[in-house]
């Protein structure tokens, strides 16, 4: 099976954008997002990156940054009084792996016609977070 995403050329097949004029999240976690990916967060607008819009670091106009947000929970502080940020966000959807590594099928659809496939999918599926997570490097690999 293949997609078109969005955006051509981009390897992501959603995006959100939040057209301000204050883009800010409370403390969450993107479940529904590929684990297994990072998603992009790239912010805009003319506003003091030292005083909001820090996620843990400072995060200024024209910044990109790619992120686990399904994995960790993240949030970004508002800005000051009359500045303005936006956020443009490119993801993949959990679903959308799901349906490619069920062979372009939904989870019911993989049930019945691979029910072999499908009880060891289950029997993997508990490992599947800590597979996901040594996916990426840790401090003392860096």
């Amino acid at each position: 099976p293949t997609f078109e995403g969005n955006i051509k050329g981009s390897v992501y097949l959603c995006c959100t954008a939040n057209c301000g004029p204050n883009s800010w999240t409370h403390i969450h976690r993107d479940g529904l997002d590929c684990a297994g990916a990072c998603c992009t967060v790239t912010s805009g607008g003319p506003f003091d990156p030292t005083k909001g819009s820090q996620l843990i670091i400072d995060f200024p106009p024209g910044s990109t940054i790619l992120l686990p947000s399904a994995l960790f929970r993240h949030s970004n502080i508002p800005i000051q009084k009359g500045e303005k940020c936006v956020s443009f966000t490119q993801y993949t959807a959990g679903g959308i792996h799901c349906w490619l590594e069920y062979g372009g099928r939904t989870e019911e659809q993989y049930e019945i016609q691979d029910p072999e496939g499908f009880e060891q999918m289950l029997k993997e599926r508990p490992e599947r977070r800590r597979k996901v997570l040594e996916m990426f490097s840790t401090i003392n690999e860096l």
